[in-house]
């Protein structure tokens, strides 16, 4: 007896802790607290519904599901955030409540708010739900007639982008359709998105007419559950309004060039709208299961008026017309075009366009006033011309690269002095191709500098007495010489461009035609010594009394003198 009473006392004591067990685990699981959030929306969730007291906080930390750790805020410290991809970027923290933006259906789990203070740890989890509310209703597969005691789809309703998923129901003159395996056959379908979770639900009707059914109106109702209550969203009624007029209009946007494609779109306004139309292209008719026709890689010729009809009535019919912009640029030459000095050239450009180009020139970066002309070539007119014609966003650009040759032309040729006993030469000549130069004595210092078909040389020598020095140039057409003398003992002279200059003479010319001065200089020189000297005797001999004639010797040689002073 005393063994069956500790029996029946220790179930009683394992039943009361079993029963504890489960009281404790309802109440946690009442006590659950649950947010709500719209689909795209910027959310916060409470820690414990806002009750934490700041000061008795170590730190406190939010995680989801076991172990989706999302960050952690220290006391008087910024918040940590984790590394975790699917909320590095949309998380942060106010005032111990998480805030998560662009909620998604992903978010759509427990979050846990860890509470650590001086001697305990504290876990509040918070359930988050997402809603969206469901697109409006697409009515599609509408039929327009049916047969009585057939069964017929009467049409499909269709609701997207919902969470939970939309419910549709089906009404006829306002009284709900219900599935009953005979004249009503209604079968609904929810898919859910894998990329947004969001579900789509489609519900199609079957129905058996009666001859009751005549001018019956049949209704697609979409409803939506929120917070556990249905709320209902659209009423679409279904209708048999015979199309009137149909309109065509151009989706793709213009203006078009050849070689776009452009997308007709024909539309009616009776309901349901028709499934197919008659396009008209170039005049032919095409029908299509569809209220778009693409015209592929557009020409010129697709220029004109389309139209659009209905299959079964083709008088009610709308039309638009297209034009496609085209631009055609063709210059009299292309490419390299090589021409001689002095030779004249002229282009011409012919443009064909759908509208009114603008047409402009540029040689190099540099732009032209006017078409190139030219009547007599230089080599200055070398260069990349481009011709750029645009019109109604087309663009069309043509180029040719001038060439200008001609044989060399010594221009100049001139010396300089240089630095001590050196003097440099420089030959200056105008041609292309580029010349080569060749000096008649050996040098140093050979330099050379081209632009538009002119380049300088320049030589460096000492010389020792007087050269002769030639410059000569040539190139494939042809070549030109020019000398210059050059002396080690006179400055030397530059030639103007004509190369008329005093090198022309000879050193030794030069020279004499010194020698000579200097000569003339001596002569006026010994006259005005004899003339004072006279001066002074005529004044010794009216000083002593003689004559003025003086004696008959003295006459003679102041006449041997005079005549010695002629000579001279």
């Amino acid at each position: 007896l005393s063994t069956n009473n500790e029996c029946l006392k220790f179930e009683y004591q394992i039943s009361l802790q079993i029963s504890q067990s489960c009281l404790l685990l309802c109440v946690l699981v009442s006590a659950l607290e649950t947010v709500t959030s719209k689909y795209g929306d910027t959310i916060e969730i409470p820690c414990n519904n806002g009750r934490v007291v700041e000061a008795e906080v170590t730190f406190v930390k939010w995680k989801y599901d076991k172990d989706g750790n999302i960050l952690v805020k220290h006391r008087d410290q910024n918040a940590t955030v984790s590394n975790d991809v699917n909320y590095k970027n949309r998380v942060s923290i106010k005032d111990f409540s998480l805030v998560i933006t662009q909620v998604a259906m992903a978010d759509q789990r427990t979050f846990t708010c860890m509470v650590v203070v001086e001697e305990d740890i504290l876990e509040y989890p918070v359930q988050l739900a997402i809603y969206k509310v469901p697109s409006q209703p697409q009515i599609t597969n509408l039929t327009t007639v049916m047969a009585i005691g057939k069964p017929t789809t009467l049409a499909q309703c269709r609701s997207e982008g919902a969470n939970p998923a939309g419910n549709i129901t089906w009404f006829k003159n306002k009284t709900p359709l219900v599935t009953d395996g005979a004249a009503i056959k209604i079968t609904t379908n929810v898919d859910v998105d894998e990329e947004t979770g969001l579900s789509t639900t489609t519900s199609t009707l079957e129905y058996t007419a009666v001859k009751g059914d005549i001018d019956a109106k049949f209704t697609c109702q979409v409803q939506h559950i929120k917070s556990g209550l249905p709320t209902l969203l659209y009423t679409y009624p279904l209708s048999t309004d015979p199309t009137e007029r149909v309109n065509l209009q151009v989706v793709s946007q213009g203006p078009f060039k050849e070689g776009d494609n452009v997308t007709l779109k024909c539309t009616a306004d009776g309901n349901p709208p028709p499934s197919s139309y008659n396009f008209y292209i170039n005049g032919e008719e095409k029908t299509v299961d569809s209220s778009t026709y693409t015209l592929t890689s557009v020409t010129r010729e697709n220029t004109g008026e389309y139209k659009c009809s209905l299959v079964d009535n083709e008088d009610i019919v709308a039309s638009v017309p297209i034009t496609v912009e085209y631009l055609d640029v063709v210059l009299s030459s292309t490419g390299k075009i090589v021409k001689k000095l002095g030779e004249s050239l002229e282009m011409t450009v012919d443009v064909k366009a759908s509208g009114a180009p603008q047409t402009s020139w540029k040689k190099g970066n540099a732009k032209l006033n006017s078409l190139p002309k030219f009547d007599k070539l230089t080599y200055s007119d070398s260069g990349v011309y481009e011709c750029i014609v645009s019109m109604a966003g087309l663009k069309k650009t043509q180029t040719f690269e001038l060439v200008v040759e001609g044989s060399p032309v010594i221009k100049n040729l001139i010396k300089e002095r240089g630095e001590g006993m050196t003097k440099v030469l420089k030959c200056a000549a105008e041609s292309f191709p580029k010349p080569t130069v060749q000096w008649s004595v050996n040098g140093s210092n050979v330099e050379s500098a081209s632009e538009h078909g002119k380049v300088t040389y320049s030589l460096t020598i000492v010389p020792n007495g007087n050269l002769t020095v030639s410059c000569t140039v040539s190139n494939v057409l042809g070549s030109d010489i020019k000398s210059i003398n050059v002396s080690a003992l006179v400055e030397d002279v530059t030639m103007d461009k004509q190369g008329k200059t005093l090198n022309e003479y000879s050193d030794q010319t030069i020279l004499a035609v010194g020698i000579v001065v200097g000569l003339m200089l001596a002569v006026l020189a010994i006259g005005l010594a004899y003339w004072l000297y006279m001066k002074k005797f005529r004044q010794g001999s009216w000083k002593t009394g003689e004559k003025e004639d003086g004696s008959a010797e003295e006459s003679k040689k102041l006449e041997e003198n005079q005549s010695q002073k002629a000579d001279v």
